[in-house]
């Protein structure tokens, strides 16, 4: 079961798609976050969604609220798909061990091996004020983001 509006957002260290280790606890008391799992990069409605992402950027990732996109892809590959789609927020890699991240958030598909979409926004606290979580055809919407960060 994914985390609940109210729950402490468990901590984690992950690699972006350049090789830095990027903590949830970095941005705690400085920023929010929107935390935001999808299954794999390079696929129809991931590219479409984390593009959007990139095209309103900046009500996503300024001084007051920080992106980061996690899947259980390789750094590796996460680095191409960045490059290819011009994507500079952090693509976090969940690869190994496998889904560690995605199942302390409740959003791991052990069917699948992959995170589902599970949307999670973090005020600076490190408490969870608002989550979704879509099954992996279903896109999600950026407004409820960003209507989910105005309330903060």
């Amino acid at each position: 079961m994914a985390l609940a509006v109210g729950d402490q957002a468990p901590d984690f260290a992950l690699r972006d798609q350049h090789g830095r280790t990027v903590r949830l606890s970095d941005f705690k008391g400085a920023r929010n976050v929107v935390l935001l799992f999808f299954p794999f990069a390079f696929t129809g409605v991931c590219t479409g969604e984390l593009c959007a992402l990139r095209d309103e950027l900046p009500a996503f990732q300024n001084d007051d609220v920080q992106l980061l996109a996690v899947s259980n892809d390789s750094m590796h590959t996460q680095r191409v798909f960045s490059d290819q789609e011009g994507l500079e927020y952090p693509l976090l890699s969940d690869f190994w061990p496998h889904g560690e991240v995605s199942r302390a958030y409740g959003v791991f598909a052990e069917d699948k091996g992959c995170a589902v979409r599970g949307t999670f926004v973090i005020d600076k606290e490190g408490v969870v004020r608002w989550t979704v979580v879509n099954g992996l055809p279903d896109a999600r919407d950026l407004n409820d983001y960003v209507k989910a960060l105005e309330a903060l």
